[in-house]
């Protein structure tokens, strides 16, 4: 498959090639038929000119080898077929081509494209017909060169199929305009000539001819350009209505080109033009579609419209939060982000905090923290959501109830995540142990591998930050009797990170590296272990500045004016 295609794009490609190749088997066998009853017949031994043309594809269909498929004298016999006034002649150069893109496997000569022009230009339709599907096959196996069908001008019989009439020909002039459109260089030119007649195929009654009408107006939304220009010619609502397609590759093609759209800002007052919140209800629907691709790609266009603060208010107003959940149950982490990104940007706002934790959204994002394929940017954006909600005491009760806290304390121990989402994730813990009960049911469910892990978090020098926010964490574990078992084999390690911070000229770290010194010395072997160490010796020097900085700042402190006597 050719470079520069997304997963999707080049599956669909596949499947696209695939069934054509299916449906050339079934006509290979009708045409051998067809050309056996024809040389039984004496009308078509009536001239050596066409007993030489039905000859070829006879030998040719028959042949694979490609040396002898793109020889001197078969190219010599297409011209002349080609350009031959005579429509059966013309048809069995088509057919050749058609046999040709399913058995040729490298790049088609140039001088082999010029026999295809003159089949476009034929004045039969079924000529064209054929050989716009061998084009078709030719194209999607990239064997030619879609700058040179534009070079050619092949682009204008191509359009010009549009307005045949017929489906057939509708539906491949329209895999040929989507296959030309995935090459960024001739998106230009096909923007002169071909919106007005595709926006008009994609609101087809056929469905093929939709479908096909709709991919390539996908390809046309991948330049800013091209999407400026599709969108001053009214392809938007177009898309929209395309959106309710019964089709399920039109609905995900149209939900792709609307999500192309909407990453450029100036287009978004033209999305939100549409009254009676139209757009959101339209892509909240779909993201309800039993197709999770075509829910994960809804989800995917809202969430890039989320940045406007009225999509929030629609999509909030919308009940947006059911199928939301839904996808987060999905199998495929794809869809989960897309859901997951959305709904962070929705929790950021306080008025939507109390709406989304009646609807159990924490119970859901504590399933997906335990999830076997979560990856760093769901963890991230799952700490995220779970910093924001919980800012209220019911906020907080939901947290309790739910598997947040230990899906947290697992991502510490992932070999997976990076240091930038252990950092939200120990950021996130830090946050949630500024609340009593939670902080309670932490220190009692955390494990010694989970301890282990703070700790070589905490003593790590690469990010400054993320030890920090795993220090502070330790610093408020609750010092029971399990916990203190769990510490006392790490106190030599945490000493030394201690004394790290008390070194430091980042205040923060001294005041970190105080309290926990304070925490941990409730268990006497932790204060037997700071009796006349190093560590204790850099904490009087601490507190001897400290000391020194508080007398300072009372010398120059100015004294209080003396009250006047009235």
């Amino acid at each position: 498959m050719a470079s520069g295609f997304c997963d999707t794009c080049s599956r669909l490609l596949k499947e696209f090639a695939d069934h054509l190749r299916s449906a050339w088997r079934e006509l290979e066998l009708k045409i051998k038929e067809a050309f056996r009853e024809i040389g039984r017949c004496n009308c078509f031994r009536i001239s050596s000119e066409r007993k030489k043309a039905f000859d070829l594809p006879s030998l040719r269909l028959n042949c694979d080898n490609e040396t002898q498929l793109l020889s001197q004298e078969s190219l010599q016999t297409l011209n002349k077929l080609a350009t031959s006034e005579n429509t059966d002649l013309q048809m069995t150069s088509a057919m050749y081509y058609l046999h040709l893109s399913h058995h040729l496997n490298c790049p088609l000569p140039d001088a082999f494209m010029e026999p295809i022009m003159a089949l476009l230009l034929s004045s039969d339709l079924d000529v064209q017909k054929t050989v716009s599907l061998a084009l078709v096959n030719l194209l999607v196996k990239n064997n030619v060169c879609k700058e040179l069908v534009i070079e050619m001008g092949m682009l204008v019989p191509i359009i010009e199929l549009f307005r045949s009439g017929d489906p057939t020909a509708q539906c491949h002039s329209c895999a040929c305009v989507a296959m030309l459109a995935s090459s960024e260089s001739n998106r230009d030119s096909l923007m002169v000539d071909g919106i007005i007649p595709l926006l008009a195929l994609a609101k087809s009654f056929d469905p093929k001819v939709q479908r096909n009408a709709t991919w390539a107006l996908l390809h046309l939304t991948q330049s800013d350009w091209s999407t400026r220009m599709l969108c001053q010619a009214g392809a938007i609502p177009v898309l929209l209505l395309l959106l309710q397609s019964s089709d399920s590759e039109v609905q995900f093609y149209s939900c792709t080109a609307l999500c192309n759209i909407a990453a450029i800002q100036e287009h978004h007052p033209r999305l939100l033009r549409i009254g009676g919140h139209y757009l959101s209800r339209s892509l909240l629907t779909l993201m309800s579609s039993p197709v999770k691709k075509n829910s994960a790609q809804a989800c995917r266009c809202l969430q890039t419209l989320s940045k406007n603060v009225l999509i929030q208010d629609q999509l909030m107003e919308l009940d947006c939060v059911l199928p939301l959940k839904a996808l987060l149950k999905t199998s495929t982490s794809v869809w989960i982000e897309s859901a997951i990104t959305l709904l962070s940007t929705l929790s950021a706002h306080p008025s939507n905090t109390d709406i989304l934790v009646s609807e159990g959204l924490l119970e859901e994002i504590g399933q997906v923290l335990h999830h076997p394929r979560s990856n760093s940017v769901i963890v991230t954006y799952s700490c995220k959501i779970i910093t924001d909600l919980c800012t209220s005491h019911v906020g907080e009760q939901a947290v309790m109830e739910s598997l947040c806290l230990s899906g947290l304390l697992c991502a510490l121990v992932s070999n997976t995540l990076s240091d930038e989402t252990l950092l939200h994730v120990t950021s996130c813990l830090h946050h949630l142990m500024a609340c009593d009960l939670l902080r309670t049911k932490l220190s009692a469910t955390i494990t010694s591998e989970q301890v282990s892990g703070l700790v070589k978090l905490s003593e790590q020098i690469r990010n400054s930050q993320l030890a920090y926010n795993s220090a502070a964490v330790i610093s408020k574990l609750e010092m029971t009797e399990e916990m203190i078992r769990l510490l006392k084999p790490h106190y030599t390690s945490i000493s030394k990170y201690l004394l790290g911070f008390l070194k430091k000229k980042d205040v923060k770290f001294q005041q970190l590296g105080i309290v926990t010194i304070f925490n941990l010395k409730k268990d006497g072997d932790f204060s037997s272990l700071l009796t006349n160490s190093e560590l204790k010796v850099q904490l009087l020097k601490v507190h001897a500045q400290t000391e020194e900085t508080r007398q300072l700042l009372q010398m120059i402190q100015p004294l209080s004016p003396s009250p006047v006597n009235s």
